[in-house]
């Protein structure tokens, strides 16, 4: 785990004398950014010696709430634990009304436990470090699907697509559209300007499958802890920059139970230390190592489920026809499958792996992909044949479509313990088996809706 230099401070708090604030966030494992608003004469110190975080703040759920089951909240007396700043991510927030900086924390990996088992960016770390203790560097990239929405609600709370430029509310799907790309000028004029404050490597904008869908591609990275890195700050800067406008973003899976959800796709191929792609082959399907990497995300895809959809909302998302994947197959230039292998000229070789919600952390799915693709290199497991034409017609093992089943798989996963760490699965099964519980016992509309009267 790098850590930053006290050099980048000191160029900061030069380069922005009209910084007061600066945002101090680290993730969790539910890919929410917590922490501290700092004043500008604070920030020295951080990069001198750290900053302590209490330990619940990576015990806790998606709604903030304390797990006790999790061993980082009574049994340790809320521990404080340290933090350090990560390289690069100390910048300015240029959506804030007043200029406010961001900087991104990790713990520590001493001095932070007991927190320290439990961070997201740690699991990922670990994973790389060990590819590429056998030679291979995983080059990752990020695309993000969300919903551009308005603060108004519309019947019942059901969330309504943000007003276009042209005033009027999008109804049609129009999938590519450049025209509705036109509409969010605005929006996507300011995102793109605060990536670029960012230094955020943001590419092609797209009009998705639902009115105010859109995807905005991230580049692909040498560095795999890099990419991921960078979408952690983009989505919080989408977020942020729709907050500008009086919009929000929803990253949420499925917003809407008639529309298309949000999908988080992960990129990646296997390089060697002079960064030569080991996945480009002239074959469409890859080398055998691409075919084996393959092998290993399908053998462990129950078992990593529960990280790839880690909500109840999640699993709505799991459709036919719905361009959301349902089953353990592969397949090139195939967007019914779960893992793809795009086309393109052979130094471009790489895999798409589509099965994650936009709500997933994105540091816990691709610490399972790169694990999984370790795993099928080490055992040489052969993926099968590729599926030719429509994967949903020709499924023959299914996903399981309930978040208790994905819980209880990875619960039961030796392979996840051993890859992931027992003490991280541990803290995050107590953390999602809790919020299981609270949605489990909540009534709400469609219980009523359903039973009052009939039941």
């Amino acid at each position: 785990m790098h850590f930053a230099t006290f050099q980048e401070a000191e160029d900061f708090l030069s380069q922005h004398p009209e910084v007061r604030s600066i945002e101090l966030f680290i993730i969790d494992a539910n890919g929410v950014p917590r922490g501290k608003l700092l004043h500008r004469d604070e920030l020295l110190a951080m990069y001198k010696s750290g900053r302590p975080l209490p330990s619940t703040i990576l015990g806790l759920t998606i709604n903030g709430e304390d797990v006790e089951d999790s061993g980082l909240a009574w049994e340790v007396g809320d521990a404080d634990c340290w933090t350090y700043p990560l390289p690069g991510s100390l910048c300015l927030q240029p959506w804030r009304a007043q200029p406010t900086g961001q900087l991104q924390v990790s713990m520590h990996p001493s001095q932070g436990l007991p927190a320290a088992v439990a961070d997201p960016r740690h699991v990922l770390a670990r994973v790389i470090d060990s590819l590429k203790v056998d030679g291979y560097h995983p080059v990752m990239a990020v695309e993000l699907e969300f919903y551009l929405l308005d603060r108004e609600r519309g019947e019942q709370g059901r969330p309504l697509p943000a007003r276009q430029g042209n005033g009027l509310r999008p109804q049609a799907t129009q999938v590519y559209g450049v025209y509705e790309l036109e509409q969010l000028q605005p929006f996507l004029d300011e995102l793109y300007a605060a990536c670029d404050v960012q230094g955020l490597p943001v590419r092609t904008a797209i009009s998705e499958y639902a009115p105010g869908q859109v995807e905005i591609t991230l580049e692909h990275r040498a560095d795999a802890l890099q990419a991921i890195d960078e979408g952690i700050r983009y989505k919080r800067l989408v977020k942020g920059v729709a907050n500008k406008l009086g919009l929000q973003a929803c990253f949420m899976a499925k917003p809407f139970g008639d529309l298309a959800g949000n999908g988080m796709h992960l990129h990646v191929s296997l390089a060697d230390a002079q960064g030569n792609n080991l996945y480009a082959s002239e074959a469409p399907s890859g080398t055998p190592l691409l075919r084996h990497s393959i092998g290993g995300m399908l053998s462990t895809l129950l078992d990593s489920l529960a990280l790839f959809c880690p909500n109840a909302n999640s699993f709505r998302r799991f459709q036919a026809n719905s361009y959301a994947p349902l089953a353990k197959n592969w397949g090139v230039n195939n967007r019914t499958v779960s893992l793809r292998v795009p086309g393109g000229p052979a130094f471009s070789r790489h895999i798409e792996h589509r099965i994650c919600g936009a709500d997933a952390n994105p540091y816990l799915a691709a610490a399972a992909v790169l694990a999984g693709i370790h795993l099928g290199i080490r055992k040489q497991i052969d993926p099968g044949a590729p599926i030719e034409g429509n994967g949903y017609a020709q499924a023959t093992e299914f996903l399981p479509t309930d978040w208790l089943s994905a819980l209880r798989a990875l619960e039961h996963s030796s392979w996840a313990r051993e890859a992931l760490g027992a003490e991280f699965i541990k803290v995050f099964l107590a953390i999602k088996y809790h919020e299981y519980r609270q949605f489990m016992g909540e009534v709400g509309e469609q219980d009523w809706r359903w039973y009052l009267s009939q039941a």
